[in-house]
């Protein structure tokens, strides 16, 4: 009796020991080969950032897709590992049907997909869509990318890389207590405020925007100095007025004193709507008295315009019928089409970028890095300027041999400790903040000042990722957005969105046509098994006994 007792008791005190080291050494373990639910030092710094109650609640409930069950379930892991990492967030998923009306008014746009069943094709509506609320704050989360993919399947891979980032990137916006500044620059000539409204206003809600003029550096340019470096980046979208020496000056030096610019130029003269409205035009080149302060910095912006075989439609009249035109789309080559580089977290997963009469860069041997973001396809032909560009030579035959110029540079990120133009220099004026070199920082240059501008419908800014009269889709607008948060990310935050995962995708042709094989082997053949194990077990048995 004695000896049971103390086998009972050792038992019980072993139950206890196993309880507290399972409720105080807790750990899980990821053991996919691409390591996709470890979470990175950047997600886990956020998360130490969490100290109250975090909800995030997951429209991805319901009837739909198995593809996208799939981005159910990942999403499931995926948001299960943010709350064992801490337990103040708390996850809830939730089915839309109910209030979908609701969710759309607060941006949360359904998706419509094309469902494969049984070789028949249906529809099916699902609302991609998380939502974070912390306090009073709260913030949506898109579940799908919004660029164009050739299959749902790539779809949804692109999908299931992204989570990180999106949530990552969400969580850390809803937290934050003081937003950094961006100034949208004025005074030369730049795009009226209608014409970024597409770009700036998503810019606008992650950051504080605010217009500033360099019109006062002519009266108080140490003043203007002092203000402008107290904002984190500048915008400088489509100058075409010459900037004096003392604006280049504070430019230059609000770079060397920290300042992030992210750059949208055109070094030629050509405007679209000239084209439209009498056929032809004069493209020349456009002197803002920049070069000098780019060439400094490792770069070089050129006066000759690039024609690309790969390139946006522009739409033209063909005919009439009754008293209607008719219209039809044509490639027009000054439009190029170009591709985002794909190993960059700014520009992975971006689709093609829509440029308009750009120009392009040559990068100069210096101590800054340089990262090529935007590159036209290799068959391109160059041409220089001044030189006349009629509507018409839309209907002449490409000649392969004329496109011969290869890949052109258009966007490229740079990196480093940039040296003042002014260093050895006189300078237009004295100030207290002079440097002549910056310390590690970054911007962006792109040889297209129209590269963000929206178009109108009337009089209304339509989106910057859609051409209002073909429907083409385009990706500037996704660009322009990384861009800013790449050149105002100091936490590494943005370089999540370089994660690769391998997604393995059901053959659905395949899968269809052995589904017979596979309903056979596992459903009747177990149950033939099964019925054949209870006749050889009862043989044996009354062999055994009888």
């Amino acid at each position: 009796m004695n000896k049971k007792i103390k086998n009972i008791s050792f038992i019980i005190i072993g139950l206890i020991v196993l309880n507290i080291a399972n409720q105080s050494f807790y750990q899980r373990f990821d053991l996919t080969s691409d390591k996709r639910y470890t979470l990175s030092e950047t997600t886990n710094l956020i998360l130490s950032k969490v100290k109250k109650p975090l909800f995030i609640t997951v429209y991805l409930e319901g009837d739909f897709p198995s593809e996208f069950k799939r981005l159910q379930v990942e999403t499931r892991q995926y948001l299960e590992e943010l709350s064992a990492k801490n337990s103040q967030i708390k996850i809830h998923f939730e089915n839309p049907d109910d209030q979908r009306e609701e969710l759309i008014k607060r941006g949360m746009m359904p998706s419509q997909l094309t469902v494969e069943e049984d070789g028949k094709l249906s529809e099916a509506i699902i609302f991609p869509w998380a939502e974070i609320v912390f306090g009073e704050k709260s913030e949506i989360v898109s579940l799908l990318p919004t660029g164009i993919v050739a299959s749902q399947e790539e779809q949804l891979q692109k999908a299931i890389e992204n989570l990180e980032y999106s949530f990552s990137e969400a969580i850390n916006s809803i937290h934050q207590k003081k937003q950094k500044s961006v100034a949208v620059l004025t005074g030369n000539g730049e795009l009226q405020d209608i014409y970024q409204y597409s770009f700036l206003s998503e810019v606008a809600k992650k950051y504080k925007l605010a217009k500033f003029t360099l019109d006062s550096v002519a009266t108080n340019p140490q003043q203007t100095l002092q203000d402008l470096s107290s904002l984190d980046l500048a915008i400088i979208a489509k100058p075409t007025q010459k900037f004096t020496e003392k604006e280049k000056l504070v430019l230059d030096q609000y770079i060397t004193n920290g300042g992030k610019t992210l750059w949208m130029l055109d070094n030629v003269q050509a405007n679209q709507d000239s084209l439209f409205n009498g056929g032809r035009m004069l493209a020349y080149p456009r002197d803002l008295n920049l070069t000098d302060l780019l060439f400094s910095y490792g770069i070089r912006i050129n006066t000759t315009i690039i024609k690309d075989l790969y390139a946006a439609q522009i739409p033209l009249a063909t005919g009439n019928v009754g008293n209607q035109p008719q219209f039809q789309n044509f490639d027009w080559f000054y439009h190029p089409l170009v591709s985002a580089n794909p190993n960059h977290s700014i520009t992975k997963n971006v689709a093609p970028v829509r440029l308009q009469f750009a120009n392009q860069i040559d990068t100069l041997k210096n101590n800054i890095k340089k990262i090529p973001l935007l590159m036209s396809s290799p068959l391109t032909q160059k041409v220089g300027t001044p030189t006349i560009i009629e509507l018409q030579s839309i209907a002449d035959e490409p000649q392969e041999k004329d496109y011969i110029s290869g890949n052109q540079l258009f966007g490229v990120l740079l990196e480093g400790d940039f040296k003042s133009a002014y260093k050895n220099r006189v300078k237009p004026f004295e100030t207290k903040l002079f440097k002549a070199n910056a310390i590690n920082n970054k911007m962006i240059v792109i040889a297209d000042g129209d590269v963000g501008k929206n178009q109108l419908l009337k009089g209304q800014p339509t989106d910057l990722s859609t051409d209002k009269w073909t429907n083409q889709q385009f990706g500037n607008k996704d660009f322009l957005i990384n861009a800013v948060d790449y050149l105002l990310d100091d936490s590494g935050l943005i370089n999540l969105r370089n994660k690769t995962l391998q997604i393995r995708m059901l053959d659905k042709q395949k899968a269809f046509k052995e589904r017979t094989f596979w309903q056979f082997l596992n459903v009747v053949l177990p149950l033939i098994l099964l019925v054949l194990f209870g006749f050889v077990f009862n043989y044996l048995r009354k062999k055994k006994y009888s």
